[in-house]
C-alpha cells in the first residue's frame, strides 16, 4: 500500500512537470523556456524535474510523447479492422480534434516547429509523426482498392486535416480578441470535437471520395 501510494505521488508530480512544461513550451518555444519556471509553474524545485524526467531537452521530448505517443497514436490504434475506410477516416480525424481539445498546448508547440523548420523537434516525436501518417496512408490505400477513394498523396490529405486543426485552435485567441473579425468568426465552437470535427470530415470525404 506504501509503495502504491509513493507511486502515486511520483505520478502526480510528473503530471504537474509536464503540464507545467507544456504551458511554457506553448508560450515561448523551447529556446525562451526556462526550468526554473517550470518548476515554478509545477510547484516543484529545478532538482526533481531533473531526477524524474532530465534537462530540457529530455523534458520537451516527454511533453511532446506524452501528447502524441500517449494520446493520439494510442486512439489511432483502436481502429478496428471491421470498419470501412470511410469509417477509418472518420476516426482518424476524430482522434486528431480529441487529442487537440484534451491538449491545447499542442498546437502553439507543432505551428512553432513548423515554422522553425523542426529545429527542436525529437527524433522520436518524428517517428511518432510518421507513425501517424503510415496509418492514414494505410486507410486511403485500402479506400482506393476498394474503389471508394481517389488516388492521392497521404501527406497532403494529413496536411489538410493537421494544418486545419492546428490553425482553427491557436486562432482562436486571436479571433476572439480583436474587434475587427466578424461576430460569426468570434461564435465559432472552441471546441473542435464535435461539429467543427464533422465539418472537417465532410470537406475531406467530398476531396477524395469517387
Amino acid at each position: 500500500m506504501a509503495s502504491r501510494t509513493l507511486n502515486d505521488k511520483r505520478d502526480e508530480t510528473i503530471r504537474h512537470i509536464l503540464e507545467a512544461a507544456a504551458k511554457t513550451f506553448s508560450e515561448v518555444g523551447f529556446e525562451g523556456a526556462r526550468m526554473d519556471e517550470i518548476a515554478k509553474r509545477a510547484t516543484v524545485n529545478k532538482a526533481t524535474i531533473y531526477y524524474h524526467i532530465g534537462d530540457k531537452k529530455a523534458l520537451y521530448a516527454e511533453v511532446l510523447h506524452d501528447i502524441i505517443g500517449n494520446a493520439l497514436e494510442r486512439s489511432l490504434r483502436n481502429l478496428q479492422d471491421t470498419q470501412s475506410p470511410e469509417e477509418k477516416l472518420k476516426s482518424y480525424i476524430s482522434s486528431v480534434t480529441h487529442t487537440m481539445d484534451q491538449h491545447p498546448y499542442l498546437a502553439p508547440i507543432m505551428m512553432r516547429e513548423q515554422i522553425s523548420g523542426g529545429q527542436n523537434l525529437p527524433e522520436v516525436t518524428a517517428r511518432l509523426l510518421a507513425n501517424i501518417i503510415g496509418t492514414l496512408t494505410d486507410i486511403l490505400e485500402e479506400g482506393a482498392k476498394q474503389g471508394v477513394f481517389i488516388e492521392t498523396i497521404p501527406f497532403i490529405v494529413h496536411s489538410m486535416v493537421i494544418g486545419c486543426v492546428i490553425f482553427y485552435k491557436a486562432s482562436d485567441p486571436v479571433r476572439s480578441k480583436y474587434a475587427a473579425f466578424p461576430e460569426a468568426l468570434k461564435k465559432l465552437d472552441k471546441k473542435l470535437s464535435g461539429s467543427v470535427a464533422e465539418e472537417i470530415e465532410k470537406l475531406i470525404l467530398r476531396a477524395i471520395k469517387k
